[in-house]
């Protein structure tokens, strides 16, 4: 009896370290659960989740939506959109950011709104409707659609910014003076 209760101990305490180093750390990343944070970018997400390669499909979540933040593991975070209590897995796909979870969420989530007032009001118009148009800065194309997947951008300050609309399909930020000058489908 003595040594089943041992083993069960040592199983359930395995157990119990294998599911604890999933997850991210949150006090070293200045992460806490609980906490109301804003979006940084307009994405979009389908069937409850955003995959950070970025696809632009689905239900849109405009720049300063309200979330709060529910969990975050070493590849995944979990958010309630709270206009509409919606349930929000996001999946860093590190192969297409490049960035740690914690990072990942620091581009998607801030502690306060972004502030659009320094934008042009073209761009105004544009970033809430996650939408890029002719004109438009780069910082405005980052808050209107997010970061464009690494593979196929690997430095921002390239002219030509490639995303993908879906698995299969992509379109092509062509910016001149850091400006967007044409949008390639």
């Amino acid at each position: 009896m003595k040594m089943c209760f041992r083993r069960s101990f040592i199983v359930f305490a395995l157990l119990a370290l294998l599911g604890c180093a999933k997850r991210l750390d949150d006090a070293s990343s200045g992460i806490s659960i609980g906490e109301t944070h804003y979006a940084q970018v307009s994405f979009q997400y389908e069937k409850g989740r955003h995959l950070t390669t970025n696809y632009r499909r689905g239900i849109l979540v405009p720049v300063n939506t309200p979330v709060r933040l529910e969990d975050i593991a070493s590849d995944e975070i979990f958010v309630e959109i709270l206009p509409s209590h919606a349930k929000l897995r996001v999946v860093n796909v590190k192969k297409h950011t490049g960035d740690s979870t914690a990072r990942a969420f620091a581009k998607l989530f801030g502690k306060n709104k972004l502030d659009l007032s320094h934008f042009s009001k073209l761009e105004q118009e544009n970033i809430p409707a996650g939408k890029a148009a002719k004109s438009m800065s780069k910082k405005a194309v980052i808050a209107a659609i997010g970061y464009p997947p690494i593979t196929e951008t690997p430095n921002l300050s390239m002219n030509q910014w490639t995303y993908w609309s879906s698995r299969f399909n992509r379109f092509i930020v062509h910016f001149e003076n850091d400006r967007v000058a044409r949008i390639q489908d």
